[in-house]
């Protein structure tokens, strides 16, 4: 595949392909739409992330646009999202704002090299037990952070572990403010009521504004934007280096590779739902390239770490976008909301956005996938439980990290059982000729046979081990004939034990014939030296020619002696 087929952006597709002003008006009405979406939200995120609401509008606009401008999907959204909102707060709590800034740049320089090495096909492979358990678990993690302004507790922090972080909500419980918990539960009722009834509107937007106007109007006793933050600025923020340290950067990096895992991961999921709604097909390398220039550039503006954004995408879909035009005039148009609603902005009931987070904390937790899951084997099961725990209760990195060397040696175990080293006493059904039921019969004496099915490979070499103890009891053949043609694959460690095996078999006076090899395990052991060795070893194009290779030294043996 050319370069061009894995990281031109979709934007010059389009227009290699012909944009026209039918094009643009339908891109610009969903990227209005999904600017109308966003706005709140990106306030919403930022505020729960533990930055000023106006970095959420940064991002949205400065990562937004650059996504759909270098991304490899042609309608995928970015921005801020709920996955980082842990991650985020955990890093500004212990090295601060600052800190949060060097780490997104090391993501996104991350997420670059990640897009350029082509690893963009290697995020499908991802466990899905481990998505689902760390999804779900960022979703508990959001909706915990959102009791405070949910209830309206009075809280001069609130702790970024989960069980410090429920003692803290708790010891809080008496300072409840019953006109902020009324205005949350009015926005939980009013949006899930538009998603019921009138799908198409922007409910996150008319609850926010909805209690806005209420909070005003009847003066109510409500936290605002405004009354924690101060007033919202109306322009965007200067160019900025980060200061470089490298003992910093060492200690950043753990939460650099959270950040870059979680953006890869979750802009990859978002283009794949939206190829499954439009017909197209992304380019997996040129967006992680994209993803990878959007957090720079969003660090070097001090913005949070940016990817795609599933909700905010299938809504650009669904409003009628079709090209990377609707994803950047989303951006423009939440820049234009921004420069004109400033002032107002300052009024908007943190319980309004508590409620919308809520929510997003719902989605998250993809209840019915979780019982899905919860059917699977007892492996998965493990897994699914094992990650969605260390992700509420200890740390996101830590949960991946874990997740994936648990599924890995899961995956390992799978494996192994797969393979089988068998002797020959059912028929043969693999090679052709020969009609006898009982293969044994046909083998000469002296002679034995084995046959590998599956894999060899690091996880499954104690089964060559296990065929080789057998012999120890009842005596070694004068030649052994290992079938594989049931071998498709075979690793460094599967070489390395059929060297050993050949060695033991060696001092034992017995000769080893492998039968069958197919192409990748032929490639291997001829690049690995394990060639044709007189007395040792000996190569068979199918069993007919490893049995006469096999009665052949049989019997020159009888003759020497």
């Amino acid at each position: 595949m050319s370069l061009r087929k894995h990281f031109e952006p979709k934007l010059l597709t389009t227009w290699r392909e012909g944009y026209t002003l039918d094009h643009l008006r339908r891109d610009a009405l969903a990227g209005l739409t999904v600017a109308i979406v966003a706005l709140p939200l990106a306030m919403a995120l930022a505020i729960a992330s533990g930055a000023a609401p106006e970095k959420g509008l940064h991002t949205a606009i400065i990562a937004g646009f650059l996504i759909s401008a270098f991304g490899g999907s042609r309608v995928q959204i970015g921005g801020p999202t709920g996955a980082f909102i842990p991650v985020v707060f955990v890093i500004i709590e212990r090295h601060g704002y600052d800190g949060l800034v060097l780490a997104t740049l090391m993501a996104g320089v991350m997420l670059l090299l990640a897009g350029w090495a082509r690893l963009g096909l290697l995020m499908r492979y991802m466990p899905q037990p481990v998505i689902t358990g760390f999804t779900a678990g960022i979703g508990v993690i959001i909706f915990t952070s959102q009791l405070r302004d949910l209830f309206g507790l009075q809280m001069d922090m609130v702790p970024a572990e989960f069980l410090p972080r429920m003692q803290a909500l708790w010891q809080a419980a008496p300072s409840i403010n019953w006109a902020a918990l009324a205005m949350a539960l009015a926005c939980i009722a009013a949006i899930v009521g538009l998603r019921l009834y009138a799908p198409k509107w922007p409910g996150f937007l008319i609850a926010v504004v909805g209690g806005t106007l209420a909070a005003v109007l009847f003066n109510l006793p409500v936290e605002t934007i405004g009354s924690r933050f101060g007033d919202l600025p109306s322009a965007l923020p200067s160019f900025a280096l980060p200061q470089f340290d490298l003992d910093r950067m060492r200690v950043l990096l753990p939460a650099a590779f959270t950040i870059a895992f979680l953006a890869g991961i979750e802009s990859l999921l978002s283009a794949v739902v939206a190829d499954g709604m439009t017909g197209q097909r992304h380019r997996s390398n040129a967006e992680l390239v994209a993803q990878g220039v959007a957090n720079t550039a969003s660090a070097l503006f001090g913005g949070l770490p940016a990817t795609g954004a599933i909700a905010r995408t299938a809504t650009n879909v669904r409003a009628g976008g079709r090209t990377p035009i609707a994803g950047m005039l989303h951006a423009v148009f939440v820049l234009v909301f921004m420069l004109l609603l400033a002032p107002i902005m300052r009024y908007v009931p943190l319980a309004a956005l508590a409620a919308v987070l809520v929510l997003v904390a719902w989605g998250m937790s993809e209840i019915e996938r979780f019982r899905h899951l919860l059917r699977a084997p007892i492996g998965d099961r493990l897994l699914l439980l094992l990650t969605f725990g260390l992700t509420v209760m200890v740390d996101l990195t830590v949960a991946i990290q874990t997740g994936l060397v648990v599924a890995s040696f899961l995956f390992m175990h799978r494996m192994a059982r797969t393979v089988e080293i068998e002797g020959h006493t059912l028929a043969d059904e693999i090679e052709q000729g020969g009609d006898d039921t009982d293969m044994r019969s046909r083998l000469p004496a002296g002679v034995e046979a084995f046959r590998i099915v599956g894999p060899l490979f690091f996880g499954a070499t104690s089964r060559i081990e296990d065929a080789l103890r057998s012999f120890r009891d009842t005596g070694y053949p004068k030649v052994f004939i290992l079938r594989t043609r049931l071998m498709p694959l075979i690793d460094v460690s599967g070489v390395n034990t059929l060297e050993v095996f050949m060695a033991q078999l060696h001092k034992a006076g017995t000769l080893l014939i492998l039968s069958g090899l197919q192409i990748q395990p032929q490639k291997v052991l001829s690049r690995m030296g394990l060639h044709e060795r007189a007395g040792e070893l000996v190569y068979a194009r199918d069993f007919e020619h490893a049995l006469e290779l096999a009665a052949a030294h049989v019997e020159r043996g009888k003759t020497a002696d």
